[in-house]
């Protein structure tokens, strides 16, 4: 069997597959290339390759037309958009994702984005960095915080992130409120609707996933009802907030401020006027960007791989 592995791999786990199998490794961070799908099954045919590990890839109906030799799929994501199901399942393909693979990555980021804001370290740092400190007496007041603990964290979707986020909440001392309509709510999270969670909050992070429902969920009637010393954080989804309505937010001063991991553009347009704001910390798109998440999906994918070849003996 010939795997061809495009995502970036713990070198234990292409260890284990090569025992079992020839291991094509070609990790998207190494070539910098992001396959075109009808390429990409040009050569899955010519070197008859059966598995492909990706990340970033996509992989769209044609990979999976005649004389196509994939049969597994290993996608290094939770969401499985980037494969084509409905071509996969025509044509018998196993698609093994990796639920859960950054959870606790975006979690720390999550704490991380809120001590951030609430304790206004970015504009610390550059106060230091570039020279600004002189006056030792200044900086007492421009630069005081708040303490997380005591204060109240709204969970805004309860899956494998939310959850995390809200055991650390309650560690640092905070009370924790979830809104979501369909998770099971750890006995630490006191339950509220969307209105309550948004109204009563003074640090108010987003980890639902973008659907229908969810999309624009955060708007400007919803950001009206933070308080005016509240924080609001996504590392979920930009489609989840109104960015317009954000910007107008923030400019206003009507929230505190905003942490941002997710954008419409990846990266944001030089004239986004979130860059010019100085109540915002923003992050590009790293909140998974883990050594220990690279090792968690390697070792989801290699048993779920090593199992469908055993399978096929």
């Amino acid at each position: 069997m010939k795997a061809l592995v495009l995502a970036p791999f713990a070198p234990e786990s292409l260890d284990r597959l090569r025992k079992h199998m020839d291991v094509l490794y070609e990790s998207w961070t190494q070539t910098e290339r992001l396959w075109d799908p009808a390429e990409l099954a040009i050569r899955l045919a010519d070197e008859t390759i059966e598995a492909v590990v990706i990340e970033v890839d996509f992989l769209f109906d044609e990979v999976f037309d005649d004389p196509s030799p994939l049969r597994f799929i290993g996608l290094c994501r939770n969401a499985t958009n980037q494969v084509d199901m409905d071509a996969a399942a025509a044509r018998g393909v196993v698609v093994a994702n990796t639920p859960g693979r950054n959870a606790n990555a975006v979690a720390e980021m999550t704490i991380g984005l809120a001590f951030a804001l609430a304790r206004r370290i970015p504009a610390a740092h550059t106060y230091v960095s570039s020279g600004s400190w002189e006056d030792p007496l200044t900086l007492y007041t421009e630069l005081r915080g708040v303490e997380l603990a005591g204060k109240t964290l709204g969970v805004v979707g309860l899956g494998a992130i939310g959850k995390k986020v809200a055991r650390l909440g309650h560690a640092l001392g905070m009370q924790v409120v979830g809104y979501d309509p369909f998770a099971t709510t750890p006995k630490y999270v006191a339950t509220a609707s969307l209105e309550e969670l948004l109204s009563n909050s003074n640090v108010v992070t987003l980890h639902a996933p973008e659907t229908s429902e969810t999309i624009g969920m955060i708007g400007a009637v919803q950001l009206a009802l933070m308080p005016s010393t509240s924080y609001l954080i996504n590392t979920a989804s930009a489609a989840l907030v109104d960015e317009s309505a954000l910007v107008a937010a923030l400019k206003s001063k009507s929230i505190a401020g905003a942490a941002l991991d997710v954008y419409e553009t990846h990266p944001v347009v030089p004239n986004n006027p979130l860059l010019k704001l100085d109540n915002v910390v923003l992050t590009p798109h790293i909140g998974g960007a883990t050594d220990e998440t690279v090792q968690r999906y390697s070792q989801m994918i290699t048993r779920d791989l090593l199992k469908f070849a055993k399978a096929r003996r």
